[in-house]
């Protein structure tokens, strides 16, 4: 699906599919040195982050397991709620094991903070956080991400795995909503 398939519903295409895919390659090439001569087990965060992880692990030049992890606190509205439930768990034990998490976005960084420390608290040898978007002006607690894509305005964006009531996962890009989309 690309912009024109999307008609008026996207506003602005901020992140190209050229560039994403750049990025990641860039990101798994830094991936790769920092993890040399140790396992490393990639932590997808669904649904989202469906689209960067296997673009990304196809850059890797290297063994990747992955397992995944579905997290909310969403909803269907366009704000976190600040809430998190695990909708699926690892199958994965962790312990003992270097862990980095996959993220399609951060914003509040309420839910990856919850993520981190839960990952930790199940005795990961280390917990790194990989991002494809992260929005520093939205952010209300303070996440350290290791590896970030690209930083992006506040808006509410889509593509590229990212959805709004589970439409416009499929786009290429990513895409601010336009409003009359998801206004009340």
């Amino acid at each position: 699906m690309d912009a024109r398939d999307a008609g008026t519903d996207i506003s602005e295409v901020l992140v190209s599919e050229e560039a994403i895919a750049g990025r990641l390659a860039e990101l798994a090439r830094q991936v790769e040195a920092d993890y040399e001569g140790r396992d490393v087990l990639l932590v997808g965060v669904l649904k989202g982050a469906v689209m960067i992880m296997a673009d990304f692990v196809r850059a890797l030049h290297r063994h990747a397991p992955m397992d995944w992890m579905a997290v909310s606190s969403y909803g269907s509205g366009t704000k976190s709620s600040g809430v998190v439930r695990i909708l699926k768990d690892l199958e994965a034990d962790v312990s003992g094991v270097h862990v980095l998490i996959v993220e399609d976005i951060i914003d509040s960084g309420l839910t990856l903070s919850w993520l981190v420390g839960n990952l930790r608290a199940r005795g990961a040898a280390s917990v790194e956080v990989l991002t494809l978007l992260r929005k520093p002006d939205a952010a209300k607690v303070d996440v350290e991400v290791r590896y970030v894509g690209f930083d992006i305005p506040d808006a509410f964006v889509v593509g590229y795995g990212l959805d709004y009531d589970q439409r416009y996962r499929n786009l290429g890009f990513v895409g601010t909503l336009a409003e009359h989309v998801h206004a009340p």
